[in-house]
């Protein structure tokens, strides 16, 4: 099997640098010693902020009136089918309990986490879906208190956002971005619980803020740069493939976009007409930066190659139009969401048809799925073992620890031997009760 490059990216893509490393840590450090008053100061001197921070209800309410009503039925349209995805994530996880042995129950409790930190993204774009995808997956699984935190944008945060938050159950609401808004969830701060997780997308500084906070607070996903990939044959539509690279290279000038493809003949018109596409694009620098540097076209010698190079890549975002879409259903494995058929583009799941769009970016989709209600879900265990049952589960239990070499632990079931079967034959001495009196 072969592959060809038709494009190959200029430029490698990178892990965070040690200067935004090295920053986000100073920052972090210093929030955890001074509290409040850091965010404030962080505040004010990146984003002009001044103001407070927990966004009133008399402002939320004047926010959301200046959202029209056509915005606003529209986000409610895509805030019902993240729900309605969510709900029956929610209801294929369930508790139960079994009878294993006699006398042996185990079962399993899903308990939802008390707090939740929603990031929302307000740099470039206001990421309405993102508050949509974050606040209202949360909602779902049963979280306690839904925090959201986005940057203000002069002087609020996009009033489209503040609706979409408040539509999903956002609980409290942060006028706030940065370093800072992913620190003061985490530890807390103004008046917010701290938080058990932390979820969302996020610049630069943003991801890297979760990558350090990890192991003190949940995250979501390790988030890079969002990544396009399109798989296409002979039967695809040259100008739909490059309308759609071009539609996700305009997340950013850092954006991998891909196209593996059996046919040279859709791979060589797809290179010479996508800059023609990119060109009428408002963001046109955005779009040929993000194609030049981190675009790639790979030509493949048969369907089953496309499969080992996509899973390869382990794109964030996967489109296929193809024939016999059931086969690559079926055969491809390594991708955050899969986009079937030439109806679905990522744009769909970006915004409204109901699957979550916080998903794994630099290869980790071998590992991992996006968001889901299950993110925020702990599956605990439990045990309850009789007397009659704890005579073989002990006297097992003990020899393998004893092969272990944990003679406590060995000692712990020897001890409900001799208490439950007191007439019986042990090869063993342990813990004379009266010594103890």
């Amino acid at each position: 099997m072969a592959t060809h490059y038709i494009k190959k990216a200029e430029a490698a893509i990178e892990d965070n640098d040690r200067v935004i490393r090295d920053r986000v840590e100073a920052m972090i450090a210093d929030i955890r010693s001074n509290g409040e008053a850091a965010v404030t100061r962080y505040a004010k001197d990146l984003d002009g902020w001044s103001g407070g921070f927990v966004l009133s209800d008399d402002k939320k309410a004047q926010l959301i009136a200046d959202v029209s009503e056509r915005d606003k039925d529209d986000i409610r349209f895509a805030h019902d089918q993240v729900r309605r995805f969510a709900e029956a994530q929610r209801a294929s996880l369930t508790d139960f309990e079994i009878e294993t042995e006699p006398g042996v129950r185990l079962g399993q409790r899903v308990v939802p986490m008390n707090c939740a930190g929603c990031y929302v993204p307000g740099g470039r774009y206001a990421h309405i879906a993102s508050a949509i995808m974050s606040v209202s997956t949360a909602k779902v699984a049963g979280v306690s208190t839904l925090v959201a935190s986005s940057p203000p944008r002069g002087d609020a945060i996009a009033p489209a956002v503040a609706f979409a938050m408040d539509l999903a159950g956002a609980d409290v609401i942060l006028e706030m971005g940065g370093v800072q808004a992913i620190a003061s969830m985490t530890f807390g701060l103004f008046g917010c619980p701290p938080a058990d997780i932390l979820v969302g997308p996020g610049n630069a500084y943003v991801a890297e803020a979760k990558r350090l906070l990890f192991g003190e607070v949940g995250i979501d996903v390790f988030a890079g740069p969002t990544e396009s990939a399109i798989i296409a044959d002979e039967t695809a539509d040259p100008m739909t493939v490059a309308v759609d690279v071009v539609s996700q290279a305009e997340h950013g000038p850092n954006s991998p976009v891909w196209l593996f493809t059996t046919s040279r003949d859709l791979a060589e018109t797809v290179a010479r007409i996508l800059p023609k596409v990119a060109d009428d694009m408002p963001n046109a620098d955005v779009v040929h930066a993000a194609w030049r540097d981190y675009g790639e076209i790979v030509l493949c010698d048969s369907r089953e190659e496309v499969c080992r190079v996509s899973d390869r890549y382990a794109s964030e975002h996967l489109q296929v139009i193809a024939a016999d879409l059931p086969w690559w259903r079926e055969n491809l494995t390594n991708y955050g969401s899969l986009f079937v058929g030439e109806g679905s583009t990522v744009t769909h799941g970006d915004k409204c048809s109901g699957t979550n769009h916080i998903l794994p970016t630099r290869k980790a989709a071998r590992y991992t799925g996006g968001l889901n209600v299950q993110k925020f879900l702990k599956v605990l265990t439990y045990q309850e073992l009789d007397e009659a049952a704890s005579r073989t589960f002990s006297a097992a239990a003990s020899r393998i620890s004893r092969a272990e070499g944990m003679e406590g632990h060995a000692r712990a079931c020897d001890w409900r031997l001799r208490k439950y079967f007191a007439g019986e034959n042990w090869d063993f001495e342990v813990y004379d009760q009266k010594r103890y009196d």
